[in-house]
């Protein structure tokens, strides 16, 4: 009877010595506080409402997305510029949109000077947010799976966070 005590005892010890690891590491770190980036363009979520249509203050001010093949830019391939809805901010030239089938715009590249990357875990796994560094609204996500004949990357952008320019004006 001791002996199968003792082996019981044994077995919950090494269990516990194996979950202990795991049950600190699903602990969220006390993070370190992060600087509130300053945009040329700060409006208060009042401000934005009043600006913005429902579905571009949800996407540009709520990191929101919209439906896949909801949006009116999704099959959209006139020449021109895609701003920020925004803000008015240059983001993508309408050369490098292409249909990747997702249902959202899709550009391989984009004017990485008014783009800022940043990272969200909102799916429990960190992706590549796209933001307009102008004024910070969320447009969507990079991924990898771009033409691999240009860049090789895919701005995966909503349509409701876009404002279409076209040349000449």
């Amino acid at each position: 009877m001791y002996l199968y005590e003792n082996s019981k005892f044994m077995r919950k010890l090494l269990l516990s010595l194996f979950f202990f690891p795991l049950l600190l590491s699903c602990q969220n770190p006390k993070k370190k506080p992060t600087k509130k980036v300053k945009y040329l363009f700060e409006k208060t979520e009042i401000e934005w409402k009043a600006k913005l249509r429902k579905m571009a203050f949800y996407v540009l001010r709520e990191a929101g997305t919209e439906r896949a093949f909801s949006g009116k830019y999704d099959k959209f391939y006139e020449k021109g510029t895609y701003q920020c809805a925004a803000c008015a901010t240059p983001l993508y030239q309408s050369k490098y949109k292409y249909d990747s089938g997702s249902g959202w715009p899709s550009f391989d590249r984009g004017e990485d000077q008014n783009i800022e990357y940043d990272v969200d875990y909102k799916l429990g796994y960190a992706r590549t947010e796209l933001k307009c560094n102008k004024c910070g609204g969320h447009l969507g996500h990079l991924f990898n799976d771009g033409p691999r004949l240009t860049t090789g990357k895919r701005h995966c952008i909503n349509s409701a966070a876009l404002h279409f320019i076209p040349p000449n004006l």
